[in-house]
């Protein structure tokens, strides 16, 4: 499921809000991509896995992330 994309002021900037209203952190965001990654970098080494890396990093920056 996506997070809602809603972001509200945080001490001079925006964050993107959870389902629970509550700030969403990146630690927390896209987690179908996030183990995606994560497992290919495990398994294969980061070099192996760039495509899926753009791909959590887009996911992060779709919501609102600065990376």
């Amino acid at each position: 499921m996506a997070a809602t994309t809603t972001t509200t002021p945080a001490a001079g900037s925006t964050a993107p809000l959870g389902k629970d209203g509550k700030p969403l952190k990146p630690c927390c965001a896209c987690p179908e991509t996030k183990k995606a990654r994560d497992n290919c970098v495990f398994n294969n080494g980061e070099e192996n896995c760039l495509e899926l890396i753009k791909a959590h990093q887009q996911c992060l920056r779709d919501l609102g992330f600065k990376i």
